[in-house]
């Protein structure tokens, strides 16, 4: 298989990337445990008053925002365009969604399987379509000519 000294040595050559990805999941699971507990505490002040469907508009709409900011900052630090990458970050966790959406109709109604265990599958998948949808197109820093 591989040596440690392999290891060590494709490390080195890709570690910026590999802080870059490892960077990347850790917002994910920072942005996750945001909406989490944002749609919950809208949902505990508001859920008897407003349709717990509608409370899903602004949380969806936060989250993505605290998620734009924390990659942007943190993850592909890019500078400028903060609209256009915004707008950006949007249609990619849209397509992120609808892809995700589907696979799982897919998987649980044509494949069997346990919408659980698809759940963690497709999860799994959308969240390396939608890290590689940011790194070359949300956040795509151009080249110097």
């Amino acid at each position: 298989m591989f040596s440690t000294k392999d290891i060590s040595l494709k490390y080195r050559q890709h570690h910026h990337e590999i802080n870059r990805i490892i960077r990347y999941l850790i917002v994910g699971v920072w942005n996750t445990l945001f909406g989490l507990g944002l749609y919950s505490g809208l949902y505990f002040w508001l859920g008897e008053r407003v349709h717990y469907l509608l409370l899903a508009i602004p949380t969806n709409i936060l989250a993505i925002t605290n998620a734009y900011i924390c990659y942007k900052l943190f993850v592909f630090k890019t500078k400028g365009n903060i609209l256009r990458e915004y707008l950006k970050c949007y249609l990619i966790y849209g397509g992120s969604m609808l892809l995700g959406m589907a696979m799982l109709y897919l998987a649980v109604d044509w494949g069997g399987i346990h919408p659980v265990i698809a759940n963690i599958a497709i999860t799994a998948l959308t969240v390396t379509v939608s890290y590689i949808g940011h790194k070359f197109y949300s956040f795509r820093k151009k080249k110097l000519q």
